[in-house]
């Protein structure tokens, strides 16, 4: 397949070229970056230097007349869209990184994202590409919405005690921890070494975009906050609902885990310890575990993923895998690096 990466020169873009360049079906032909065009690959990210060693960066519009049978499109919100039409005018298989797809609800876009959707006949051509969640949909499909980090982490975590309702659908508090490369790579005040180092900030309190993202996939009221803390990768989610069932116990509440995923590769049920943020970095992996406190009737449940590959890049080429016959795992790492 002929692959066009709209955003490359991102950190999300740049880790769908260098998990394109391991995958067997996926052949990058076009990258672009606005404003990188003409600079080489390998300048911009020595990293990819082996792998793309003469290809540069186009301009944006010039994937839209350039043969390619896939486009991942990694771009800031509200711009997606502007392309997504002409793609899927022109056939184009479309996955999307961004936001601009996510939502089904043009009114609850235009709430959280303070703007107008202007392709909104497309959101209910969409298919929220959470594998774990969707697979059986994501059969075919031809426009991908891929989840946010969070929301990835959060509803992997939440969704089986949620689908057999153990825990109330309201008062759901999800605390994050994620490094900065989720934050994206235009530098901020907030990124700034000397601020950032030895520290760790809330953000987005009370209205952080993921949110109803998250409530969406799990027909359910939360309170999301996320922090930022001085890591370049990794994400930890804990959270915390209501039991409703006074006979759930941490080992049940496992037990509902490990028979949840048992046929999701990428899903990794931790028993002894609480996964760790470092654990499934360098990975498509999601880490998650559980625990039930009777004393107070919480359940607690916990996540972890490397956000720009499972949280982005990864399951991108996942959920392509999954909607083109190809075997789930195609070009996708199993582990993660240690130390």
């Amino acid at each position: 397949m002929r692959v066009g990466v709209v955003g490359a020169t991102g950190y999300a873009g740049s880790e769908v070229l260098r998990l394109c360049a391991s995958h067997a079906d996926l052949e990058v032909v076009v990258a672009t970056g606005e404003s990188n065009a003409g600079k080489r690959i390998a300048d911009h990210v020595p990293a990819l230097a082996a792998v793309y060693p003469s290809m540069v960066f186009d301009e944006t519009n010039h994937v839209l007349t350039s043969d390619v049978d896939v486009v991942f499109l990694a771009l800031p919100h509200g711009h997606s869209q502007k392309l997504v039409p002409q793609l899927v005018e022109r056939r184009v298989s479309v996955v999307d990184l961004g936001a601009d797809f996510r939502l089904k609800d043009k009114n609850e876009y235009h709430q959280w994202y303070g703007a107008t959707h202007s392709a909104p006949e497309l959101l209910s051509n969409s298919v929220y590409g959470l594998v774990e969640r969707h697979r059986k949909e994501l059969v075919g499909a031809t426009l991908i919405a891929v989840p946010g980090c969070y929301p990835t982490a959060s509803i992997l975590a939440l969704g089986p005690f949620l689908d057999a309702e153990l825990i109330e659908r309201h008062g759901i508090i999800v605390n994050a921890l994620s490094g900065t490369s989720g934050a994206g790579r235009a530098t901020s005040d907030r990124l700034h070494f000397s601020r950032l180092a030895g520290n760790a900030e809330a953000y987005g309190l009370l209205s952080h975009r993921h949110t109803p993202e998250i409530q969406q996939e799990l027909d359910a009221e939360l309170l999301f906050t996320p922090h930022l803390v001085a890591t370049s990768r990794g994400m930890l989610v804990t959270a915390y609902g209501r039991v409703t069932d006074p006979s759930l116990t941490t080992e049940s509440a496992l037990t509902l885990l490990r028979s949840t995923y048992a046929d999701d590769p990428f899903v990794v049920v931790v028993v002894d310890e609480p996964p760790t943020l470092k654990d499934p970095v360098g990975s498509n992996l999601c880490f998650v575990s559980a625990r039930v406190d009777a004393r107070t009737g919480w359940l607690i449940v916990m996540s972890s993923i490397d956000n720009l590959i499972k949280g982005a890049a990864g399951q991108a080429i996942q959920a392509w895998n999954v909607a083109n016959a190809r075997d789930e795992t195609m070009g996708l790492p199993m582990t993660g690096v240690t130390p």
